[in-house]
C-alpha cells in the first residue's frame, strides 16, 4: 500500500525518505547505495523499503463523484 511511517522493528521514522530513495532509484542508482545515500542504516528498515510493494494508485485511485 503505501510506505509504513516508522519501522515495525525499531521505530524510527523512515517515511519521509520514500520519495528521494524513489527518485534515486529511479535515476539508475543501486538499492545500496540509494539507501546509504538517503541515511538508512539499519537492516531492518533497509528490508522495509527494499521489499515495499507501492500499490496505492491500483488501491485507492482518486475519483470524483458526478452526480
Amino acid at each position: 500500500m503505501i510506505i509504513p511511517v516508522r519501522c515495525f522493528s525499531c521505530g524510527s521514522v523512515i517515511a519521509d525518505r520514500w520519495q528521494a530513495w524513489r527518485n534515486h532509484i529511479d535515476a539508475g542508482m543501486s538499492l545500496s547505495d540509494a539507501l546509504d545515500e538517503v541515511g538508512l542504516e539499519r537492516y531492518c528498515c533497509r528490508r522495509l523499503f527494499v521489499s515495499h510493494v507501492d500499490l496505492i494508485e491500483e488501491v485507492a485511485p482518486f475519483t470524483t463523484a458526478q452526480q
